[in-house]
C-alpha cells in the first residue's frame, strides 16, 4: 500500500476541487490541475464541469453541458489523478461552487477539499455566490504566474502555486476553430477531434 492510499483509508483524501466552464479546455487547465496535485500532494483533482456557470450568462453563447463534458473527458483521458465530476450537471441548475462543497463534504466528511482558482477567479472570488462559505469549506488555491502575484482579497486565507506562464484562453480557442484555424497543440488531440465531431464553435 502506498503512501497516499494508506493516508486516504486512514483519514481521508486530499482532494482538488478544480471548476470551470471549460468551453474549451486547453493545456493551461491541464497544467494547472497536474501542478496543484503535485505540488499540494494531492490524491486527486476533480475537475468540475459547470452545469449552467451563472456568471457568463447573458456574455456568449454557451456549449451544452454534454458537449463540454465530452471534452473534458477527452482532455483527461487515464490521466492518474487527474478526474472529471459531473456532479454540477447532475445535481441541474445554476452551478454554485458552495453547493458543490457541501454535497462533497457530506459524502467524504473527512476529505480535505482544496479549491483550486486561476487568476482571474481568484481576483473575482468575492462576487462568488455564498463565497464566505466556499472559504469555510475549503483550502482556497490560487494559481499564479511566476513574478505577478494575483491581486487577491486579504481577508480569506490563501495558499499560492506558481505556474509556467501559458497565455491561452478558452475564447482564444473559439475564435481559432471559428476562423478555420489549427488549435494543435493548445489543446489535446482528443479535444481537437471531440470539437471537430460535435461541430462545436463553426
Amino acid at each position: 500500500m502506498n503512501q497516499r492510499t494508506e493516508r486516504a483509508t486512514k483519514s481521508g483524501r486530499r482532494v482538488g476541487v478544480f471548476g470551470g466552464t471549460f468551453d474549451p479546455p486547453h493545456i493551461g487547465h491541464l497544467v494547472a490541475a497536474i501542478d496543484a496535485q503535485q505540488e499540494l500532494d494531492l490524491d486527486v483533482v476533480l475537475l468540475v464541469v459547470a452545469n449552467v456557470p451563472w456568471q457568463k450568462l447573458g456574455q456568449r453563447e454557451i456549449s451544452s453541458a454534454e458537449d463540454r463534458l465530452a471534452m473534458v473527458r477527452a482532455a483527461v483521458d487515464d490521466r492518474p489523478g487527474i478526474e472529471v465530476s459531473e456532479a454540477e450537471i447532475a445535481r441541474g441548475g445554476h452551478s454554485y461552487t458552495a453547493d458543490t462543497l457541501a454535497g462533497m463534504r457530506a459524502d467524504r466528511p473527512a476529505d480535505d477539499l482544496f479549491v483550486i482558482l486561476g487568476n482571474d477567479a481568484a481576483a473575482g472570488f468575492a462576487t462568488w455566490e455564498r463565497h464566505e462559505e466556499v472559504a469555510e469549506l475549503a483550502t482556497l488555491v490560487v494559481v499564479d504566474r511566476p513574478g505577478t502575484p494575483t491581486p487577491i482579497d486579504d481577508g480569506f486565507d490563501w495558499t499560492r502555486i506558481d505556474i509556467p506562464e501559458l497565455e491561452i484562453s478558452s475564447t482564444e480557442l473559439r475564435q481559432r476553430v471559428s476562423e478555420g484555424r489549427s488549435i494543435d497543440y493548445l489543446t489535446p488531440p482528443a479535444v481537437v477531434t471531440c470539437i471537430a465531431e460535435r461541430g462545436l464553435y463553426v
